[in-house]
């Protein structure tokens, strides 16, 4: 259902608001390389700092720009349940095509409370919906055996694995089968993922570089696994500096070299470190990609 480089699209803030200016021509900017969906309000859009105004203003924003040219899986997670069925309810009213929800952070349920927590969700609201494990995150792991309970509920269909345990996402693939999306939520990890039965990414540096997350899910799913492989090893520099930082500390002020937003982050996040910011102008300078929009 949701496959190829999909971009975990950054939250543009401009004087302490959404800059939706900026956000619809980033939309605009990657749907012209060829993306196939957006995922706003996900860790990459700083969700944990937006008011649920704001989270319901930044979805509502991605669906009108996007204008049915890409799939719109909307950031709906929390670590309380309910509140995950209320953002969930907006996303389907406002025309997003699926929900994305993390596992319940802080509150660290265990297996059965994990499963509960999206059956319970799956059944309050009937949209597509990718769990995402994301363990760094959250203080918590989906294991395998968990996910596959998940994907036998119907509007379950498909995983954002950012565990960085290959063996572990390799089995959720054994499990699920390939009709349940498997998609990669660690952009360096995106090619060993897909090797193992992965279908895409959900790219925090596709805001930066879309055409390149976009060649490399391509030559994959073609078979061109040498061409894949090339595209990797390309961009493994640069995915080391964009992520020197925080996310999406590094993502904004990358964007923000190019003149497409402002470098603007919500507390308790800072702006990217000048030793830091060096690097990033020198990666980006590497790769061709320092320029004004």
């Amino acid at each position: 259902m949701f496959n190829g480089a999909i971009v975990a699209l950054v939250t543009p803030f401009r004087n302490g608001a959404i800059d939706g200016k900026a956000l619809g021509e980033l939309i605009d900017r990657c749907i012209s390389d060829g993306v196939s969906g957006f995922v706003p309000c996900g860790s990459t859009g700083e969700s944990a700092t937006l008011s649920h105004d704001e989270h319901k203003e930044a979805v509502d924003l991605t669906v009108k720009a996007v204008k049915g040219r890409a799939k719109v899986i909307a950031g709906t997670g929390s670590n309380n349940t309910l509140e995950a069925i209320e953002l969930t309810r907006h996303a389907k009213d406002a025309g997003a095509d699926g929900a994305l929800l993390i596992s319940p952070y802080y509150n660290k349920p265990t297996q059965p409370g994990i499963f509960r927590h999206y059956e319970t969700i799956a059944n309050a609201v009937d949209l597509p919906i990718i769990v995402y494990n994301i363990p760094g995150r959250t203080a918590s792991n989906i294991l395998p055996e968990t996910i596959a309970r998940m994907a036998e509920i119907d509007n379950i269909v498909g995983v954002k694995e950012a565990s960085g345990n290959l063996q572990q996402i390799a089995e959720v693939a054994r499990l699920c089968g390939p009709d349940f999306d498997l998609i990669s939520g660690d952009d360096a990890l995106t090619l060993p993922i897909l090797a193992v039965g992965g279908c895409g990414a959900i790219s925090a540096s596709a805001n930066v570089i879309p055409r390149e997350m976009v060649e490399l899910c391509r030559a994959w799913d073609v078979g061109e696994s040498k061409r894949a492989l090339e595209i990797h090893q390309k961009l493994l520099p640069l995915w080391s500096v964009l992520f020197l930082e925080t996310n999406p500390i590094p993502i904004k002020a990358a964007l923000h070299l190019q003149g497409r937003i402002s470098d603007e982050v919500r507390m308790p996040l800072t702006k990217m470190t000048a030793p830091n910011l060096e690097k990033l102008q020198l990666a980006m300078k590497d790769h061709g990609l320092l320029y004004v929009k």
